[in-house]
């Protein structure tokens, strides 16, 4: 199978409160008191993956982990991948080098003792492993971390230079893999074509000619997205604006746009890339 024919599905695995840098009610302190949506709305994208037979990478947040390991044990029977999304769902650049590991650790000690086997993947949550963070690479490969997927080529998150394929980071400890989600050019911007407010508005034809254009140059495409999009009905709070836009913009029939786009290419987990390092 080619890389060209086979892209990469990716999950961020988070409650819908799960949301960087935001205070108040939604502050890590009340997290348990929050009404949960995660297992249910996993459950609905598990059986979308189920029905187009299309197996993902899921990048579990810690927390969720420690609360719902039956949960975890569900996706990974049903053939998915799991990584880490971090335990906290902190930003890398908000913690620090000493918390940022803290985290991690905590985040694989908690996903290893459920899945039984290493965790070599991770995504940062908001892909804020950027200019302002850089040295998380080295502690991610320090702690085992072979594959990460944080660094987004996008002005918001990330930055336009950053490389827009799967790649190779070198660190102090050594080599680590670096696959960026998919953007595409428009309106004379970046925009965040395959995960977020980008691939929720744009219609499914779009997003899969946007792939396409990716799979003509031999490269996949990395698509991602998070359970609480697919909620029917979504708790509302306020949220600053560009936030408020980015978690509840065109919400509405994104189950089956997702759909379309799904069974319009072909995808898999990170791990059946196998030869993702070998362009590099």
């Amino acid at each position: 199978m080619g890389i060209a024919r086979r892209n990469i599905f990716t999950v961020d695995l988070e409650e819908w409160f799960h949301v960087c840098g935001v205070g108040g009610p939604l502050a890590f302190e009340h997290w348990d008191r929050l009404p949960t949506r995660v297992e249910q709305t996993t459950q609905r994208l598990l059986d979308i993956l189920d029905r187009v037979n299309v197996r993902a990478t899921f990048f579990v947040v810690g927390w969720v982990a420690e609360r719902y390991p039956r949960l975890i044990e569900a996706v990974r029977a049903a053939g998915h991948e799991i990584g880490s999304h971090g335990y906290r769902h902190e930003r890398a650049y908000d913690l620090g080098p000493d918390q940022f590991r803290h985290d991690l650790r905590e985040s694989l000690r908690v996903i290893s003792a459920i899945t039984t086997v290493p965790v070599t993947m991770f995504r940062a949550p908001e892909w804020s492993i950027n200019d302002r963070s850089l040295w998380a690479l080295q502690t991610l490969v320090e702690e085992g971390i072979r594959i990460d997927a944080s660094m987004a080529p996008l002005r918001l998150v990330g930055a336009v230079t950053y490389p827009r394929y799967p790649h190779t980071r070198q660190t102090a400890a050594g080599p680590i893999v670096e696959l960026p989600p998919l953007v595409a050019d428009r309106f004379l911007q970046v925009m965040p074509m395959g995960w977020g407010w980008g691939l929720r508005m744009s219609s499914p034809r779009r997003v899969l000619r946007s792939i396409e254009a990716v799979n003509r140059s031999q490269l996949p495409a990395v698509l991602t997205v998070h359970p609480w999009e697919l909620d029917p009905d979504p708790p509302r709070v306020r949220l600053p604006p560009a936030l408020q836009f980015a978690h509840y913009f065109r919400l509405s029939g994104f189950r089956e746009r997702l759909g379309e786009v799904l069974g319009g290419a072909r995808f898999g987990p990170i791990g059946d890339m196998a030869t993702v390092p070998s362009i590099l």
